[in-house]
């Protein structure tokens, strides 16, 4: 253990070193010498601290150089397959809307508009099943602001705990609930009308303008719904493992470049680094919101880990001059052909089939990362271990025990989303309270501004704060207002509006469509933008109106990140650490359950719940470290590369896990025998203390002393075979050597694990 951490001290100051000295990390990595004592994990530390850092962040090196930004525009703006597709959809959605609310003049043009822009980002496959939520989310938010505005309208105090209460109710829901589609228009059709229920209008103008808002966010729900049908007709298929397929097929293209000994093309090389620039982030997003069942949501997202984790090790590749031996050959082949079978099997809807390279070869060193790679690609097969969701085998709870799957298991349990709930209320709130208190109810866009943003992303970021102002500013100012003195005064029909409307709503949507770091400028940049131009049925001669509602934003945008980034935040590294920590004890609680002699009462599916949560978090927050800045910024890029090669592992880890659970429960079908179950008892004890380990050896506590985890496995084995050689021998050759295949993963995997931490 002291050999680990010496290498890895020894490693950090190297690459110390080499940034302090100047030197091309490139050209370093390409040129070092095969006896200068680096391994593997050495490359890949230098490597992720030096080069990806640097091409992930597009941070310039000198304050006055501007070459930096141009190169980071060129990567987020650089078109990538269905973007067009995915742009086209949003423009034409967001375009009929406006077309329709315009020509019937209806009232919230602009949240309608609005609405059918960002939720036509989603896949179709998601918006095609979100139908019912739909009526069901605007019905039930539509009689809760008529039937609570009735009781609260009369009196100011009761009137302000109200919008308080609602506000947290949909912020909560939010992060609550499990259909993202139906907490978003509850709280969207909410926030929207509390400036309606404050005018100094009457009570049937009020309900009115609410049916207004239901009947028009309705409308752009089904316009984007219908596109996302017509689309996914046009291109059938699942999204999702269409482009997990298309990130495996750019890596087994450049293994087939150096496996035929040819420089690798521009072509290639820019597929790769642009799909590694593009990340994972649409994917995860497709998966949290999606209706896949509990069970392939957890393996899809520790392949969508794995596979992005394969394309940043291939962007690494494709910078290095590489020389590939003869002894290399023979493994680029087979790591190719692996790559190449899981890339047929997902697309066939087949489950791979498992993979193992010979990894006691020594490598030549003429392709650094290789080792890498063959550790990725064999986990991918793990994931899908087992044979279908536990809920297909689990006992019916009693009925006055039975959960709503309205809500996420982890709803009550997990103080994670009462933490976010309040913060969006803190902030919705003030806002509210000071317009209304300095009677500037023109900036009551404020609100909605705190929904917006939380919308985007479930927990805050300080490079998306800097993105929202950047686009408020773009859009509402720079934009909105330059077309209101520059444009507009020479537009005399709807024809002309409308082209300008597709110019600036394209604008946006391929700014939203970028990666992580740029989408959430073009979101802000259409809300700013909108706001502006589609409340009226008319071009809005004022400049004081579209300054007041830019200024609406502005506060809005302030208050949320006063509240998320300064009054109840830490810095992004902090945060991520401490998450993956949790992560780690909640696996272990997970692997512990159920507890003996209460296997009828599993108490998992919160923890499961917090521990998907945990890694979505983990990895947002980690795109958030390339943004901070600080003395600590070297350390921080280091820890954020280490915890992005451990994710992987862990979500293999916890997916095997749950596959194991089964048999721990003794489901029909996946019974032990006595002495089997007790072994597999201790083995999972034995497994959750070695997490607990990592998670203490990462908060520097010192390590406890325990027994060899492979000791654990060997008796679990023994156990095993010892049973069956007292039973039919085709018990070993059927449910026990399923059940030996997951717990042998289990160890591999907990192995590798650990020695990395």
């Amino acid at each position: 253990m002291r050999a680990i951490i010496d290498q890895r001290q020894f490693e950090e100051r190297l690459a110390a070193n080499i940034r302090g000295r100047c030197i091309n990390p490139t050209s370093w990595l390409a040129n070092r010498r095969p006896d200068d004592g680096l391994g593997e994990s050495a490359v890949v530390i230098i490597r992720g601290t030096l080069k990806m850092a640097l091409l992930a962040q597009s941070a310039p090196e000198s304050p006055r150089s501007t070459a930096w930004f141009r190169e980071f525009l060129k990567d987020e703006l650089t078109p990538y397959p269905e973007r067009a597709a995915l742009v086209a959809r949003m423009v034409i959605a967001a375009t009929i809307v406006m077309l329709i609310t315009m020509t019937f003049r209806m009232p919230y043009g602009a949240y309608a508009a609005l609405y059918a822009l960002t939720i036509s980002r989603e896949s179709p496959q998601t918006i095609g099943k979100a139908v019912k939520s739909i009526v069901a989310a605007f019905a039930l938010g539509g009689a809760y602001v008529l039937m609570s505005t009735w009781v609260f309208l009369g009196d100011p105090l009761l009137r302000l705990l109200w919008v308080i209460g609602s506000l947290f109710a949909s912020f909560y829901a939010i992060s609550t609930m499990t259909n993202y589609g139906a907490s978003s228009r509850f709280g969207y059709l909410i926030v929207i009308t509390i400036p309606l229920w404050d005018s100094h209008i009457s009570t049937e103008l009020r309900v009115e303008g609410t049916l207004w808002a239901v009947w028009a966010i309705t409308i752009a729900s089904v316009v984007a719904g219908l596109g996302g049908l017509v689309f996914g007709a046009i291109r059938p298929g699942d999204e999702l493992v269409r482009s997990i397929a298309e990130r495996l097929a750019s890596v087994e293209e450049l293994l087939t470049c150096y496996l035929a000994d040819r420089p690798v093309d521009d072509k290639t090389e820019k597929r790769v680094t642009r799909l590694a620039m593009l990340g994972t982030s649409r994917l995860r997003r497709t998966l949290r919101r999606s209706t896949y069942s509990e069970q392939y949501r957890e393996q899809m997202g520790a392949v969508v880990v794995l596979v992005g984790r394969l394309v940043d090790i291939a962007a690494n590749l494709t910078q290095l001059r590489i020389q590939v031996a003869s002894d290399d050959r023979q493994r680029i082949r087979a790591l190719a052909a692996s790559i190449a079978s899981i890339h047929a099997d997902l697309l066939s809807g087949r489950v791979p089939g498992r993979i193992e390279f010979n990894s006691e070869s020594e490598l030549s060193g003429g392709v650094p990362l290789l080792r890498e790679m063959e550790k990725t690609v064999p986990l991918i097969p793990v994931v899908f271990s087992g044979s279908g969701p536990i809920s297909e085998y689990m006992p019916s709870p009693p009925a006055d025990e039975r959960r709503s799957t309205l809500f996420v298991a982890d709803a009550l349990s997990n103080p994670e989303h009462l933490k976010f709930g309040l913060k969006g209320c803190l902030a919705a709130s003030l806002c509210y309270i000071i317009y209304n208190s300095i009677d500037w109810p023109g900036i009551s866009t404020a609100i909605t501004t705190c929904l917006l943003t939380a919308l985007s992303t479930v927990g805050a970021s300080r490079q998306k704060q800097v993105l929202r102002f950047a686009g408020a500013i773009g859009g509402g100012v720079v934009v909105g207002m330059g077309a209101q003195v520059f444009i507009l005064p020479y537009l005399a029909s709807i024809a002309g509006f409308t082209l300008l409307f597709v110019v600036v709503t394209g604008i946006a949507a391929w700014f939203a469509t970028s990666g992580p770091r740029l989408s959430y400028f073009g979101v802000q940049f259409a809300v700013a933008f909108y706001l502006i131009h589609l409340q009226e049925f008319t071009i809005q001669t004022s400049l004081a109106v579209a300054r007041d509602r830019v200024a609406g934003i502005l506060l809005g945008l302030f208050m949320m990140w006063l509240v998320f980034d300064q009054l109840w935040s830490a810095p992004a590294a902090v945060e991520m650490r401490r998450t993956f920590i949790s992560n780690l004890r909640s696996l272990g609680q997970l692997v512990r359950e159920p507890l003996p002699g209460r296997e009828k009462t599993w108490r998992g599916d919160s923890l499961r719940a917090t521990i998907n949560t945990n890694f979505d978090k983990v990895r947002s927050l980690a795109d958030g470290v390339l943004f901070e800045l600080g003395p600590s910024r070297h350390g921080d890029l280091a820890l954020r590369n280490q915890i992005r090669q451990l994710q992987p592992q862990l979500r293999t880890l916890f997916v095997t896990r749950i596959a194991l659970v089964k048999y721990r429960l003794q489901l029909p079908g996946f019974e032990l025998p006595e002495t089997v179950r007790v072994a597999q008892q201790q083995f999972d004890d034995r497994l959750a203390r070695m997490l607990d380990r990592m998670a203490d050896r990462m908060e520097g506590k010192p390590p406890k002393e325990t027994d060899r985890f492979e000791d654990a496995f060997e008796r679990l084995e023994q156990t095993v075979r010892h049973c069956c050689s007292e039973g039919p021998q085709e018990l070993l050759t059927a449910e026990m050597q399923a059940f030996l295949a997951l717990s042998r993963s289990i160890e591999n995997v907990t192995i590798s694990l650990d020695k990395e931490i």
